[in-house]
């Protein structure tokens, strides 16, 4: 008696918090049946109220009955403590029912819908728990009284710790997903960015419970669920993107998007077509906040710290975002998003489709195969060059001849019964044949009563009465139309009866068994009878296949994206890009197209533009005007015709030439070009200076897709590479004339200024062939054979746009025509040497003239002397600039020009010192040398 006594103050100490049990006073308190609280709190657990407890809309909580309840072997704090638990884990569960109740504008997007439906099942799971438990409680009632089991709150509390932990859990994800904005009437999101937040934050929490030590395999099999469940119509999305070329997106979730008004057969296609889809919304209002706080404070989680990552999170904080925070993409994909949109867009040119599993059912299996058993399906999927370009029967024929000896696990069951149904002829006219297959298979012989052409023709019907009734009897029709049933005679002719057959016939091969119907079964998903869907079977028991498995390992969500999903992307992106390629090379030319653009604007055809050229440069000799179109395109046409090269192009009139009338003549003029008043005809050539070309503009159509390539910018920068090479010819062209003059006038080679003449002719031409010379080996030859190496390596449609835009800046360079500074200073000075050049042109045009005055010629001498001043300082500067070592470093090719314009270490000696004493001076006492040795021998 002592002992039960000890053992009582014992348990009181414990249990009652040193307050010892005793029994209520009765008019306040009302004395509870525990097995009714049990009962009560089942029911609770599975959302129903009761007369213990019930749901406080206000409160959006479970209470307590507002009666005093006590039980006789619990004190009331120890009451309160176990109701409490059970009545915070049923109010986590009912707020998931009601946050997965979604508003009518949002209960449409794909991905929202997925996990809500993800996350419904997870609440249904954990409320069978606590059904399981009522239903135990109701099975023990009819027991035997010897049997029976007296159901208790602390039995109950032991036998759901794990649900009202995983409630609890479960509430914290769904509020996380779901954000509050979703339930705001006045608010607006765009759908994409509700997707990819809930894509982020499930992949961000799965890496969180990944990285805990020895975290719970519930958890972490619940988020991978939901994970997979929600990712599904996404990957469905990419699923039609990359294995068609179609954007199926009717919600705008994607993470770009079409721009409809630009086509697939327009040059802008491949920049602007699909675009990829940018942050609207600074802000997403996520709420985390727990279930009524008056609850105990070890229950009362947000489950979301300040650390917690969400895809809005720089926003809250102010952070300014970078370009590629400003996609609306799911993180996991972002370093991938623009090779999925140009794999897709590829897809469009070549209009190429692929037929086998879908990307969602890929990984799918792919993941089950990771963290189960199933390894070496997934493996299979690694081994095939490409898992859609070919039909799923290989894959089913590897897998059952692995399985013939084995027990097959249930993944492998479901793997193979999936794409045996795949094997099977798919009907789109009556998926009820596709569904009925295995049904028709099995009953044969009942084919013939199904068939159409048996039962085409309606049971005999005499519809005599009918028609008496509604014409009369004696008035009613003639004889020949009595007997309108066909049992009362043929009504058709031999060849009408032939036609008749064979219709049926034809109506039979359309539509075989019209009137067959898959069996009703409860509870079967629409997946599960049309297996050839996206949301096929495979996907749902898949899903299902998680809720059971005891996972073998958990691997990071970041390992599960990059071997189960994006390992197939790219393959697929790799793939296409082969395919691509392939269509650019071989079937539309693209090497033969570029080489075209490379005979026009780099000058590398030897005579295609030589007669324009010639008769341009002959006007602006004589000073014609030459602003025409139409007579420079009739110029440029017989160019054309008479050339050897004019079958590079693919039609005559695919090159025309126009002047551009933002560039006036006179605002071309360079200040140093000279004006001589007894030649004013003349000088109207050098009216326009050695910019004077800059004006014409040659537009060559590219033939389509390839204008995708070379497009209006780039025609732009060829047509900017090819005004300065024109510009090298034109002083060319003024040189060789200028020669020839001189050759004429030899007769005067005697005097000192004719010998000057000749010097300073030979300085400028060296320099323009020497120029002229680098450039073509540069641009022409060694750029060009690196275009090809690139193209050769390239991989896809953007690598070789990229690998062109490189090779045309690489031009621009050697042509100093980008828009940057140091290019620009040597530009200059080159420009203002090539300037020199029409100068002296211009003298000596004077100088052959007849009647040249000497005061003329006095004034031809002190030009002479200004151009070669001009032309030493340039030279002296374009040699300091361009051997500077760091110009070199970066850009080694400046190295083969300094070599080139130097002219054996004329002007600069090898250790880089310029020599002090003037052009001129230099040219005097190395003449003097050469003069003297001739003399002595």
């Amino acid at each position: 008696m002592f002992a039960k006594q000890t053992q009582r103050e014992e348990t009181f100490r414990n249990l009652g918090e040193g307050i010892h049990y005793a029994t209520p006073i009765i008019p306040l308190t009302r004395k509870t049946s525990e097995v009714d609280l049990v009962r009560g709190v089942v029911q609770m657990m599975q959302g129903l109220s009761s007369s213990l407890f019930y749901w406080d809309q206000s409160g959006q909580c479970f209470c307590v009955a507002n009666v005093g309840i006590y039980v006789t072997h619990l004190s009331h704090p120890t009451l309160h403590n176990l109701l409490s638990g059970f009545t915070y884990a049923a109010t986590c569960l009912q707020l998931v029912h009601l946050r997965l109740s979604l508003p009518h504008s949002y209960d449409a997007l794909p991905t929202l819908r997925a996990f809500a439906s993800v996350a419904s099942h997870c609440l249904l799971r954990m409320r069978d728990v606590a059904l399981k438990e009522e239903m135990k409680m109701c099975h023990s009632n009819k027991q035997d009284f010897g049997n029976e089991f007296t159901p208790t709150l602390l039995g109950l509390s032991s036998s759901l710790s794990s649900l009202c932990s995983a409630a609890e859990y479960l509430f914290q994800i769904v509020h996380g997903a779901i954000p509050q904005v979703c339930f705001d009437p006045n608010s607006s999101v765009a759908p994409a960015e509700i997707a990819v937040h809930i894509l982020d934050y499930l992949y961000t929490k799965l890496d969180q419970v990944c990285l805990v030590q020895g975290g719970e395999v519930e958890e972490y099999l619940m988020l991978l669920n939901m994970f997979v469940g929600s990712i599904v119509p996404y990957i469905e999305g990419l699923d039609s993107w990359l294995f068609e070329g179609t954007l199926d997106d009717p919600f705008e979730e994607m993470f770009f998007y079409a721009n409809r008004a630009i086509s697939v057969d327009k040059s802008e296609f491949w920049e602007k077509s699909y675009q990829l889809r940018r942050l609207q919304c600074r802000k997403l209002d996520i709420e985390h906040s727990a279930p009524n706080s008056s609850m105990p404070l070890s229950n009362n989680k947000t489950g979301m710290g300040e650390n917690d990552s969400s895809p809005f999170s720089e926003f809250k904080k102010g952070k300014e975002p970078s370009i590629k925070e400003l996609l609306v993409c799911p993180l996991f994909i972002k370093e991938i998003s623009k090779s999925i949109v140009s794999a897709g867009k590829s897809l469009q040119l070549i209009r190429h489709t692929f037929a086998g599993l879908t990307l969602s059912e890929i990984f799918c299996v792919s993941v089950a195969g990771l963290i189960g058993h199933g390894d070496h399906i997934f493996r299979y999927f690694l081994q095939n060059e490409q898992s859609k370009s070919t039909s799923a029967t290989p894959l089913v024929s590897a897998i059952i001849r692995k399985e013939e000896n084995k027990d097959c696990g249930g993944l492998h069951k479901v793997l193979i019964h999936t794409l045996l149904q795949r094997k099977g002829t798919f009907i789109p006219e009556n998926p009820a044949i596709t569904a009925c297959q295995s049904l028709l298979d099995k009953n044969r012989d009942s084919w013939k009563m199904l068939n159409l052409s048996k039962k085409f023709h309606l049971p005999p019907l005499n519809d005599e009465v009918l028609r008496q009734a509604i014409f009369g009897g004696e008035n009613g029709p003639t004889s020949v139309v009595k007997g309108t049933d066909y049992a009362f005679g043929f009504q058709f002719d031999a060849s009408d009866y032939d036609d008749s057959q064979s219709d049926t016939k034809l109506l039979e091969v359309l539509f075989p068994f019209p009137t067959v119907l898959p069996s009703f079964q409860d509870e079967k998903q629409m997946s599960e009878l049309l297996p050839f869907q996206k949301n096929s079977t495979l996907i749902s028991r898949v899903l299902s296949w998680f809720q059971s498995v005891e996972p073998r390992t958990s691997p990071l969500p970041v390992a599960i994206i990059q071997e189960c999903l994006t390992f197939y992307i790219k393959k697929q992106v790799d793939y296409i890009g082969g395919l691509i390629l392939s269509k650019l090379m071989n079937e539309w030319r693209l090497m033969d197209e570029l080489a075209v653009l490379r005979a026009i604007y780099l000058l590398g055809s030897g005579d295609l533009l030589q007669h324009f050229l010639t008769v341009i440069f002959g006007k602006l000799d004589k000073g014609e005007t030459w602003d025409d179109d139409f007579e420079l395109n009739t110029i440029l046409q017989e160019s054309i015709r008479n050339s050897a090269d004019g079958t590079l192009l693919s039609a005559p009139d695919s090159l025309v030439v126009s002047i551009t009338k933002n560039h006036g003549f006179d605002s071309d003029e360079l200040p140093n070009t000279p004006t001589l008043s007894s030649t004013p005809r003349k000088s109207r050539l050098h009216n326009f200076g050695i910019d004077g070309l800059d004006s014409l503009k040659f537009t060559y159509k590219v033939s389509w897709p390839l204008e995708l390539i070379a497009n209006t910018e780039s025609i732009k920068k060829y047509n900017q590479v090819m005004g300065f090479l024109l510009k090298v010819k034109r002083a060319k062209f003024a040189l060789d004339k200028a020669r020839r003059w001189m050759w004429k006038g030899r007769g005067n080679a005697a005097t000192n200024s004719h010998k000057h003449h000749w010097l300073v002719e030979q300085k400028l031409l060296h320099f323009v062939d020497a120029f002229h010379q680098y450039v073509m080996d540069r641009v022409y030859h060694s750029a060009w054979r690196e275009l090809c190496e690139g193209m050769t390596a390239a991989g896809s449609l953007d690598e070789v746009i990229e690998v062109h835009e490189a090779y045309l800046l690489s031009i621009q360079r050697q042509c100093f025509v980008v828009p940057e500074k140091l290019w620009a200073l040597i530009a200059s000075r080159i420009n203002s040497i090539l300037g020199l050049a029409l100068d002296f042109y211009s003298i000596q045009q004077t100088l052959s003239s007849s009647g040249a005055a000497s005061a003329m010629k006095a004034r031809c001498e002190m030009e002479v002397e200004r151009i070669e001043k001009q032309f030493d300082d340039c030279i002296a500067f374009l040699l300091r600039v361009l051997s500077l070592k760091l110009n070199v470093g970066n850009f080694p090719h400046l190295a083969d020009l300094v070599t080139r314009i130097n002219y054996n270490y004329f002007y600069m000696s090898d250790n880089g010192n310029l020599m002090t004493a003037t052009g001129s001076e230099i040219v005097s006492s190395r003449l003097g040398k050469t003069f003297r040795v001739s003399k002595d021998r």
